[in-house]
């Protein structure tokens, strides 16, 4: 069987996935759910996150943003768990020249 459209999928470890497939891989938009509590909702190529997404961390925190090959990659915005909001170019582990922004 090759899934191929949109449905859902729970893995025996508990991750659930939810959104489209393409020649049984995560491929387009969805959602992916882990116990931890980590959760990317956004776009998919080839069973990895690409393209525009939100990556939920467990302690809350977030970043919005650009995504290739499962990496933080370009113009995105990570919001910390007291709320501050971090914004600029990312690189994998690297994210050089960010700036907060400031609530008026």
């Amino acid at each position: 069987m090759v899934r191929t459209g949109v449905g859902k999928h729970t893995s025996a470890n508990g991750i659930v996935y939810t959104g489209e497939w393409r020649e049984d891989r995560m491929h387009g938009r969805g959602t992916l759910q882990h116990p931890s509590g980590v959760l990317y909702e956004g776009e998919f190529k080839d069973n990895m996150y690409h393209g525009m997404g939100t990556y939920t961390f467990p302690d809350g925190s977030t970043y919005n943003g650009h995504f290739h090959e499962n990496m933080l990659e370009g113009d995105g915005a990570f919001t910390n768990t007291q709320g501050l909001v971090w914004t600029g170019e990312f690189h994998g582990k690297t994210a050089l020249g960010l700036k907060m922004q400031h609530n008026i």
